[in-house]
C-alpha cells in the first residue's frame, strides 16, 4: 500500500513536539472539505470552509447594521449583490440598505431599522461571546444594540449563526433574539423586513437595465416567480446563473418560529425576505394587523436556515433537506 506523504510529515511534526514536550496546534491539521475556520480581521470575521472562503461577517459601527457580505456558494460563485459595498459594472444601484445578507424591521417601537434614512435607527455590534472554529461547524455568537438616531436603546439582539458545508452546498444557520431593556417591545405592521438577501443581479427573475436576471423563484406550497410575494411558506427557493452556472438559495423558516408559516417579502429584482410581521401589506388586512406585541420582560426569538445549493429546487432536493432541518428541529437540535 502506498504510503501518504502529508501523513509521514504530520506525524513527523507530532514525534518532533513530543520529543519537546509541545502539544500540536490545531490549526496545521490538513483542512477536510468540511473544516470551518472562523478567523477575525479589523472589523470583520472571515469564514472558510476547507480552506476556501464562504463568507466575510461585517460588524464595524460604521455600517447600519452588521452584514455578511460576500457570500461564496457552490464552486466558490457569488451569489449576493456587490453594491454598495463594491461598484461592479451592471448591477443595479437601488435600495442602498439592501447588504447583501442582513436582519432588520421597518418600525421596531416605532423606529425604522431597515432603511438607511437620516432619521433611521442602527443595529450596532456590541461584543463577541463565542467565534468557534470546527472540524464540522463554525459558530459565531453576538450581541447587539438597536439603538435610535439619537444613540438611544430601543431594543437588544442577541445572535448566533453557524455555518457548515461542502464544495457543493453550505449552510447558515441564523438566530436571534430580541427584547426591550425595558418596557414592551413591539414590532410593528410593514412589508420593510426582516431577515434578508440581496441575490446576485444575474440571479434576478425580473432583468435589470443591463439585461442581467434569468432567476426564478419556487415555494413550498408550489407557487412560483411573482406569484410567490406576500404569500406563507415553510420555504422558498430563488434560484439562477451566476458565473453560466445554476445555483440556488433556499431560506427555511424554523417550524417553532412566531406565525410559522411565514410571509415573505421576495421581490423580482433580487431581495429575498421572510417577514412575519407585514400582514396589512400581504394580505390586505386592516392597518396594523401585523403587529407584534412582546411583553415587558420577555423576548422573542427566530431562527431560519440557509441552503446555499447547485442547480433549481429540484436538483438540490430543497423539500428533503427541509424535512431534515424540521426532524432537527423536533429533536431540539
Amino acid at each position: 500500500m502506498r504510503s501518504n506523504p502529508s501523513l509521514r510529515r504530520r506525524f513527523a511534526l507530532i514525534s518532533v513536539l513530543a520529543v519537546l514536550n509541545v502539544a500540536p496546534r490545531s490549526d496545521v491539521q490538513c483542512a477536510e472539505p468540511t473544516d470551518v475556520r472562523i478567523t477575525q480581521l479589523p472589523g470583520k470575521l472571515r469564514i472558510e470552509i476547507g480552506g476556501d472562503m464562504f463568507c466575510e461577517y461585517n460588524f464595524a459601527q460604521t455600517n447600519s447594521r452588521p452584514f455578511l457580505y460576500p457570500i461564496l456558494g457552490p464552486g466558490g460563485l457569488a451569489m449576493t449583490r456587490n453594491w454598495p459595498m463594491r461598484e461592479v459594472e451592471g448591477e443595479e444601484r437601488d435600495h442602498v440598505h439592501h447588504r447583501s445578507f442582513w436582519w432588520a424591521h421597518g418600525d421596531v417601537n416605532g423606529v425604522d431599522f431597515w432603511s438607511e434614512s437620516a432619521k433611521a435607527g442602527k443595529t450596532l455590534h456590541d461584543v463577541f461571546v463565542a467565534i468557534e472554529s470546527g472540524p464540522k461547524f463554525g459558530v459565531v455568537r453576538s450581541r447587539n444594540r438597536l439603538v435610535k438616531s439619537d444613540g438611544s436603546v430601543v431594543a437588544l439582539a442577541d445572535q448566533t449563526m453557524r455555518f457548515w458545508g461542502g464544495r457543493d452546498e453550505r449552510y447558515i444557520d441564523f438566530e436571534v433574539t430580541v427584547r426591550a431593556p425595558e418596557g414592551e417591545l413591539v414590532f410593528g405592521d410593514t412589508k420593510e423586513g426582516t431577515m434578508a438577501v440581496r441575490l446576485a443581479e444575474t440571479m434576478r427573475l425580473k432583468p435589470n437595465k443591463a439585461g442581467l436576471g434569468a432567476g426564478h423563484i419556487v415555494n413550498s406550497e408550489g407557487l412560483k416567480d411573482g406569484d410567490t410575494w406576500g404569500k406563507r411558506a415553510r420555504w422558498v427557493d430563488y434560484h439562477g446563473p451566476v458565473d453560466g452556472q445554476l445555483v440556488g438559495l433556499a431560506i427555511f423558516d424554523h417550524p417553532k418560529n412566531p406565525r410559522h408559516p411565514t410571509w415573505w417579502h421576495v421581490r423580482d429584482y433580487g431581495l429575498f425576505a421572510a417577514n412575519p410581521f407585514g400582514i396589512h401589506d400581504f394580505e390586505r388586512q386592516p392597518a396594523g394587523a401585523g403587529k407584534l406585541v412582546v411583553p415587558a420582560g420577555e423576548s422573542v426569538t427566530f431562527k431560519y436556515r440557509f441552503y446555499f445549493h447547485r442547480g433549481d429546487e429540484k436538483a438540490g432536493a430543497v423539500a428533503a433537506k427541509y424535512e431534515e432541518y424540521v426532524h432537527a428541529a423536533e429533536a431540539g437540535h
